[in-house]
């Protein structure tokens, strides 16, 4: 298979989530849990106006493009979502208000207003379940291996929230485990161009840590989730700019788990910087 492959995950049936790079050899595997603004035709649109489906509360604009940049340039496989976080947001466990919100920062959603928990279940179904699936054969395919991967979650943000402007750029996140956001963190801090913080403009307590928790920590797997201003990355050389720095940060940050990933790592770390 050749980098930058896309492949379909089966168990996901109806098209809805895709891997990119399945075969990427670095001890990492990126997530794009808000990579599309989709609403599958038998929703109706949720109700939504054509500003609503097009906006930020829609999907995270940019993000994807970053997250298949960096599956390039780390050769790592990547997981995306290709449904709107409107329909259900795969970064969020069923029993979350927010897995299906009713209003999302100003915009009302007609379409998960009182959803019966029959309606709610075939979401979950459909959307969440093989979402989950396809992120979990990719990291047992990675532990089948020899691997222990770093999961890293890619996402965007708006840069007025609320009718708040937020003056962080780039976001590290984390719960519990800090080990390689500290390490991330550590390698950016070089970076003069960027206003880069610490569990901003989100942090655990905002519910935003599920898949980490749910799919890395749970099996005490380094990972991080990065923010990032999606008003930073709307253009090519800017998202080929922002991938450039993220990468080279990470690439920075892995020879110091070389025990916790894979004994290959650093010949793997060696081959992605070669490739640039």
């Amino acid at each position: 298979m050749s980098e930058g492959r896309t492949d379909q995950i089966e168990s996901a049936g109806n098209g809805t989530v895709e891997t990119i790079n399945t075969e990427g050899v670095a001890p990492v595997v990126l997530v794009c849990e808000h990579a599309s603004k989709f609403i599958p035709e038998d929703l109706n649109g949720l109700g939504l106006s054509v500003e609503a489906a097009n906006s930020h509360a829609a999907w995270d604009p940019g993000a994807l493009a970053v997250a298949t940049l960096l599956s390039t340039r780390l050769n790592a496989p990547l997981v995306a979502q290709r449904v709107s976080r409107l329909v259900y947001d795969c970064n969020r466990p069923p029993e979350a208000p927010s897995a299906m919100p009713v209003k999302s920062e100003i915009y009302e959603i007609p379409g998960n207003v009182s959803l019966s928990d029959e309606q709610k279940q075939d979401r979950v179904t459909r959307f969440y379940r093989p979402f989950q699936s396809a992120v979990r054969q990719v990291i047992d395919a990675k532990q089948a291996s020899g691997q222990q991967p770093v999961l890293i979650t890619i996402h965007s943000f708006t840069p007025v929230y609320n009718g708040q402007r937020r003056a962080v750029e780039v976001g590290v996140l984390h719960d519990s485990d800090t080990r390689f956001a500290d390490a991330l963190l550590e390698a950016l801090c070089p970076s003069e161009r960027y206003d880069i913080q610490r569990n901003e403009p989100y942090g655990p307590e905002d519910g935003v840590t599920h898949t980490l928790v749910d799919q890395a920590q749970s099996r005490g797997l380094l990972n991080v989730m990065i923010e990032i201003r999606n008003d930073l990355i709307a253009q090519d050389a800017d998202q080929k700019q922002i991938a450039k720095l993220l990468g080279e940060a990470i690439l920075q940050a892995l020879p110091q788990f070389s025990k916790e990933t894979s004994a290959s790592e650093a010949q793997v770390t060696r081959k992605a910087r070669a490739k640039k």
